[in-house]
């Protein structure tokens, strides 16, 4: 037996796909071959396809008339195996050495680098309506980077032992967690919707992985990877069904043992009071660590930089749509600084290409379904008969033949303006500018206003600025950032989370996520253990 050490992790580099380079053009070969093809899916439980009779078309959010596949929808059977199949296979996975389970996932990185990156990408161009870029650090690097960190924070954990005395050798077992891992996951990251799964089945766990509907094509190729990097039949288990069906037969199993969750606070929630509810049927208290969502803040001082802070608020709020927990939708900003930004960020806001992410001068793309797009368009159209609020940039949207809401910026003039407030989840942001002489009166407006905690930026380039917003805000991010943009945390520098209404903050792409799915066992080992009850104080003399 030995020691062994993985591979210490470096970010995965992000590649340009500039005119000419050799990425774009394997980039638009897959984006040409999984066009040409479209694909069955079926649901994967102990390693094997199951198919079923209720099946659903997948289309582009861009292009109607391009149909990418359909997938298999279980219910309550497929359900109840997926559940046997990863509770049933938990033993053997557990037993494995650890530096076996680190293999299968560091190969699956190298493969996702390499064989699938192109066909990752296009997939979530297709399916996600990503433009390039926006694939490539998240369905490729990002992925990379959690399967490589994850593999690397679990040497880190299993080194933490405790100390020793004389005789006596202490040891600690960090064992997975009893039962079975629910992971329910996203649209908006393919990066996170595997690593719901992945993360405890590192350290030893097994899981019951249901990702978004509007995912199912991405995490086929997802389960691909796995399955190829040699991952155990039954360690996890994909599944589509119907969300509270699948919720009532997960959180209602005795062998329940946590619950990864990226979603709805709504859905969220649901989960945490169930569990109660259930909580003296299960075999061991669930872990539950889930990130919600956001209503993320960038807060401008008179003496930031004018060029910064307008590229920030164009890439913060309109990157993939709006559609990031993280993404840029309420701004502050100071009279003076407003002043020098207003038609610069108008006419910006206007050179946005929207279109599909096949042609790659598109920086905005469609928004995933028709549910997001009326729920956004509703949003815009409030704002727009509202005497408190003016569209200023955008404003019009189209589903003729995709999925397309121009980028667009409110203003208002009441800092608890609805839109300010409440959770969108599109390419829709809303300013409001106040007095200059408000700052501190501002900061509190940040803090106070929206349930959420996630992602927040302060632009200053008065230090003392900088300081007060940090303090003040504290518990009002959980990513803050000063001068750049609140989006685009990257593993191993930036763990991601959020906490009030926006999770349990456990940190996904940080050592503290993969510390939630293990249980440690002390182990006391005495070498010349006593052989007499009395104690030396017992003594008369």
């Amino acid at each position: 037996m030995s020691a062994f050490r993985v591979p210490t992790p470096t970010n995965e580099p992000v590649r340009s796909y500039a005119p000419g380079t050799a990425d774009r053009h394997e980039i638009l070969d897959a984006l040409e071959e999984l066009k040409s093809k479209p694909i069955d899916i079926p649901l994967i439980i102990n390693g094997k396809a199951v198919t079923t009779a209720k099946k659903f078309k997948i289309t582009a959010p861009h292009n109607h008339k391009l149909l990418l596949g359909s997938f298999c929808y279980g219910g309550e059977k497929e359900i109840k195996a997926a559940i046997d199949g990863a509770v049933a296979a938990q033993a053997e996975w557990a037993a494995m050495p650890w530096e076996h389970r680190a293999g299968i996932f560091l190969k699956a990185a190298d493969l996702l680098a390499t064989k699938y990156r192109y066909i990752i990408n296009a997939a979530a161009m297709l399916a996600h309506s990503k433009n390039i870029f926006q694939a490539e650090i998240d369905a490729a690097c990002e992925l990379i980077d959690f399967w490589r960190y994850n593999v690397w924070y679990t040497e880190q954990l299993y080194s933490i032992q405790p100390d020793n005395q004389p005789g006596i050798w202490n040891r600690t077992d960090h064992r997975p967690l009893e039962g079975f891992i629910a992971a329910i996951a996203p649209f908006n990251f393919i990066s996170i919707n595997a690593n719901l799964p992945t993360a405890p089945a590192i350290v030893g766990n097994v899981a019951v992985w249901k990702p978004s509907d509007t995912a199912a094509y991405t995490s086929y190729w997802l389960m691909k990877i796995l399955q190829e990097a040699g991952l155990p039949n039954g360690v996890v288990n994909l599944i589509f069904a119907d969300g509270p069906q699948f919720g009532k037969l997960v959180l209602a199993d005795p062998r329940l043992a946590g619950v990864h969750f990226t979603g709805s606070t709504k859905t969220f929630q649901y989960i945490q009071k169930t569990i109660g509810t259930n909580i003296e049927k299960y075999k061991s208290y669930p872990r539950v660590v889930g990130e919600t969502g956001g209503k993320d803040f960038i807060v401008a001082h008179k003496s930031a930089d004018p060029e910064a802070l307008t590229t920030a608020i164009v890439r913060g709020a309109f990157e993939y749509q709006g559609q990031k927990c993280s993404a840029a939708s309420r701004c502050y900003i100071p009279s003076s600084v407003w002043k020098k930004i207003e038609k610069k960020l108008v006419a910006q806001v206007r050179e946005l290409q929207v279109g599909v992410p096949e042609e790659f001068s598109n920086f905005v793309n469609a928004v995933i379904d028709q549910r997001a797009f009326k729920k956004i368009s509703e949003y815009i159209d409030f704002a727009k008969k509202s005497k408190d609020a003016t569209v200023i940039a955008g404003g019009e949207y189209d589903k003729s033949e995709g999925l397309f809401i121009q980028p667009t910026i409110i203003k208002t003039t009441k800092p608890n303006f609805k839109t300010m407030e409440e959770e969108i989840f599109g390419p829709v942001v809303t300013i409001y500018v106040y007095p200059d002489r408000e700052w501190a009166k501002t900061l509190k407006l940040v803090d106070e206003t929206s349930p959420y905690a996630l992602t927040g930026a302060v632009f200053a380039q008065d230090r003392a600025a900088v300081v007060e917003a940090e303090s003040y805000l504290r518990q009002a991010a959980g990513n803050f950032y000063i001068n750049d943009k609140p989006t685009g945390a990257v593993v191993g520098q930036q763990p991601f989370g959020g906490a009030r209404a926006s999770g349990t903050n456990d940190k996904a792409g940080g050592i503290q996520n993969m510390i939630r799915w293990i249980s440690p066992r002390s182990i006391k080992e005495t070498f010349n253990p006593p052989t007499a009850y009395e104690y030396p104080f017992m003594q008369d003399t």
